[in-house]
């Protein structure tokens, strides 16, 4: 089993700080559902596809979770968590694993998010009719999150990515 490098290590920890910042300086309340919009998955996002499955599940995971306890959304967390972890493992192993372009890979991320608010709150939570109320909401989050990490996903692949290999086993 290979270990990760003090630097791809303080590299996954930023990114999960970056995610908890993202969503929480911007969240918008949804009142029907008591959940919130936000632009923490650009962060996730850029995460899965820069660093691949793991780590953008890591950083999805628990970077989205860790935000939603310290704005006071604790009984979303547990769900956030594997929402959003399943968000960032999509989107890498996606890229990892296809020949998909990066837009399509953070797209499909988005729709897996916003299905899987779908299925918790209609099951867990509320009740369909309810979380079909923040469906839509949370497409276009996915979606509007997708896009702003395909503005950045080229630009830090560049800058820094290129030399670090997270993905070798």
């Amino acid at each position: 089993m290979k270990y990760l490098s003090t630097k791809k290590l303080t590299i996954l920890a930023m990114f999960m700080a970056l995610t908890t910042i993202a969503t929480m300086v911007i969240h918008i309340p949804i009142p029907a559902t008591k959940g919130y919009l936000n632009i923490g998955d650009t962060v996730l996002i850029c995460a899965g596809l820069l660093m691949g499955r793991t780590s953008g599940a890591l950083v999805g995971g628990i970077g989205s979770a860790l935000a939603d306890i310290l704005l006071g959304y604790t009984y979303y967390a547990p769900i956030t968590l594997v929402v959003k972890g399943l968000e960032g493992y999509v989107c890498g192993a996606l890229r990892e694993k296809t020949n998909l372009h990066f837009i399509i890979c953070g797209l499909i991320g988005g729709i897996v998010m916003a299905i899987g608010y779908l299925l918790a709150e209609g099951i867990i939570l509320y009740n369909f009719p309810t979380a079909i109320l923040s469906f839509v909401p949370n497409l276009l989050q996915g979606i509007a999150g997708a896009l702003l990490a395909d503005l950045l996903y080229p630009i830090l692949k560049k800058a820094v990515f290129d030399e670090i290999n997270f993905t070798e086993h």
